[in-house]
């Protein structure tokens, strides 16, 4: 992994992670371990409502960490109830805790390549519906990050558990002086439970 990369996971494995916190995330960990256990491709969808933010820093940790624990077969995706954009303050936030960002396209709806090792292939990030062709379509983890998605969603085809992950959305700080903390923050916080997730597995 890139040092960078490595120098924020040393801050995020110090971060605590709150009994109430690991009780939401046990029903993902456990997921994770059956698959594993069997030797099957772990497809993990996370999904929110514009598939903007949340989604996005979760769909890029959760990867980034099953490669840090070495758990193998794992592949992170993300989508919501409706495509907007990747915001680009996550591309900003992830840049800064490490990651390399490139943008693919000059779109409305950019595609953006995120690399975390020299040689492992990259996330590829853009916004999406849940139920895109780029996603997997049976088999998988839905994991719900916003609560709007998860009551909007009552049924998610294919998903073979769904999972409520439920985060702050940064959203809140756009447009104020606090907003570069509270992305990074919330950026963190998603690295740290996923950090706890894949450690989780043996």
């Amino acid at each position: 992994m890139f040092k960078n990369v490595m120098e924020s996971i040393e801050v995020i494995a110090m971060m605590t992670i709150s009994d109430k916190r690991m009780e939401i995330l046990k029903p993902l960990a456990e997921f994770i371990q059956k698959k594993a256990d069997a030797g099957e491709r772990i497809n993990l969808n996370f999904i929110c409502t514009h598939n903007s933010r949340r989604s996005h820093l979760s769909q890029i940790w959760a990867q980034v960490m099953a490669e840090h624990f070495g758990i193998k077969n794992v592949y992170c995706y993300s989508g919501g109830t409706e495509a907007t954009a990747m915001f680009p303050k996550v591309a900003e936030t992830l840049e800064w805790q490490g990651l390399q960002i490139q943008k693919l396209s000059e779109t409305e709806n950019p595609v953006y390549a995120v690399k975390y090792a020299e040689n492992a292939h990259p996330v590829i990030c853009f916004s999406k519906k849940y139920d895109d062709a780029f996603n997997p379509v049976s088999g998988f983890a839905a994991i719900m990050t916003c609560s709007n998605a998860d009551a909007g969603c009552p049924f998610i085809a294919g998903a073979e558990k769904r999972i409520p992950v439920q985060f702050e959305d940064p959203k809140s700080s756009d447009g104020t002086h606090e907003m570069d903390r509270t992305y990074f923050n919330r950026s963190l916080e998603i690295a740290a439970e996923m950090h706890y997730v894949m450690s989780r597995i043996k």
